[in-house]
C-alpha cells in the first residue's frame, strides 16, 4: 500500500512539472511524455497479447506511436496555419491509413521470411496453419497495438494543443490567454480517471455489496462504481469553481457552462470505468494481475492508463461539441 501511495505522489509531482513547464515553457514537454507512455504500453499491451495466443510484431508496437505523434503534430500546425479544424479530421484519417499500411508491410514482410516464419509457428506450436494465414493473424494483431492503446490514447496530443484549434465560441479566449483552452482540456481529461478510480476504490471499500463484474474485476463493487461516478461529479463541480476564481478562466467559463461541465464529467467517468473493465478483460484472458511492473505498487503503464484511452477523444469530442 506504501509503495502505491508513493507511486501516486510521484505521478502527481511530475504531472503538476509538465504543466509548469506547458505553461511557462512549451507544450512539446507533454508531447513527449504521452508519446513515452504509448511507446510503454504498446509494449505490455504486444505482451499480453503474446500469452493470450496473439503474436505480434513487438517492434513496430513500441515504436509505432512515434510515428503517429509526428503525424498528429503535422495536423495540429496545419489547423493553426489554416484554420480550418477539419484538418484533425483529416489527420485521423491519414493515422487510420498509416496503421493499415504499416500492417500490410508487417504482413508482406512476413511472406518474404517463410523459412523464419515456419521455425517460429514450430517454436509456438501453431504449425497447425498456412505462413500466409499466420502472417496475416501476426500482422493484424500488431493492427490491434497500434489502435489500443497508441491511436486512442495520442488523441491527447489534440487536447494538448487545443488551444491552437480554431473553434469559433473560443477564438476570443484564444487571443487573450492561449494558454488557458489547453490547460482547461488536459486537466478535465486528467482528473475525471483519477478521481473516478479513487473515489471508485474508497466507495467500494467502505460499503461493499455486489460485485459488479465478478468474472472480470472481482475487486470491483457495484456500490464503488456508483460511488466513483458521484463523488467524481462533486469534486469536478469544486475544480470547475476553481477555474473560475482565476480570472483569466472566466471567459472559457462563459462558454462552458457548469452544467455542461459536469455532464461531460458525469459521462467521462463511465467512460473511465468502461475503459478499466476493457484491459480488464484482457489480463484476465492473459492470466495476469498486472501489465507490468515499471510501477511499483501499481503494476504497469497499462494499468495506469487504461482509464485513460478512451477518456482522451471523449473530451476531445465533447470539447468541440461546446466550442463549435
Amino acid at each position: 500500500m506504501k509503495k502505491r501511495i508513493f507511486t501516486s505522489i510521484a505521478i502527481v509531482i511530475v504531472l503538476a512539472l509538465l504543466f509548469v513547464l506547458k505553461i511557462y515553457v512549451s507544450d512539446y514537454f507533454f508531447d513527449a511524455f504521452f508519446a513515452i507512455l504509448a511507446c510503454i504500453a504498446c509494449y505490455e499491451m504486444s505482451k499480453l497479447l503474446s500469452k493470450i495466443g496473439m503474436f505480434n510484431y513487438q517492434f513496430l508496437a513500441i515504436f509505432f506511436p512515434a510515428l503517429l505523434l509526428a503525424s498528429n503534430l503535422v495536423g495540429v500546425y496545419y489547423a493553426g496555419v489554416t484554420e480550418n479544424f477539419f484538418w484533425v479530421l483529416y489527420t485521423l484519417l491519414i493515422d487510420v491509413g498509416l496503421m493499415l499500411v504499416v500492417s500490410l508491410l508487417a504482413f508482406l514482410f512476413g511472406l518474404c521470411r517463410k523459412k523464419k516464419v515456419l521455425n517460429e509457428m514450430t517454436v509456438r506450436g501453431v504449425s497447425n496453419m498456412s505462413v500466409t494465414k499466420f502472417s496475416f493473424k501476426k500482422a493484424l494483431n500488431t493492427l490491434i497495438t497500434f489502435v489500443y492503446p497508441a491511436f486512442l490514447f495520442l488523441f491527447f496530443i489534440f487536447l494538448n494543443h487545443f488551444a491552437e484549434m480554431p473553434l469559433s465560441k473560443l477564438s476570443a479566449v484564444h487571443d487573450s490567454v492561449p494558454v488557458v483552452v489547453s490547460v482547461f482540456a488536459l486537466v478535465t481529461a486528467i482528473i475525471i480517471p483519477m478521481f473516478t478510480d479513487t473515489f471508485a476504490m474508497l466507495t467500494g471499500s467502505l460499503i461493499g455489496g455486489k460485485k459488479l463484474c465478478p468474472k472480470i474485476s472481482p475487486a470491483k463493487t457495484i456500490s464503488g462504481a456508483v460511488g466513483g461516478v458521484l463523488w467524481t461529479v462533486l469534486f469536478g463541480a469544486c475544480v470547475y469553481l476553481l477555474f473560475g476564481c482565476v480570472e483569466s478562466f472566466e471567459p472559457f467559463m462563459q462558454v462552458f457552462p457548469i452544467w455542461a461541465y459536469l455532464l461531460v464529467v458525469l459521462l467521462g467517468s463511465v467512460v473511465a470505468q468502461c475503459g478499466d473493465l476493457l484491459e480488464s478483460v484482457i489480463k484476465r484472458r492473459a492470466g495476469v494481475k498486472d501489465s507490468g511492473k515499471i510501477l511499483p505498487g501499481q503494476g504497469g503503464i497499462m494499468d495506469r492508463i487504461d482509464s485513460y484511452i478512451f477518456m482522451a477523444p471523449f473530451i476531445l469530442i465533447a470539447l468541440w461539441i461546446f466550442a463549435i
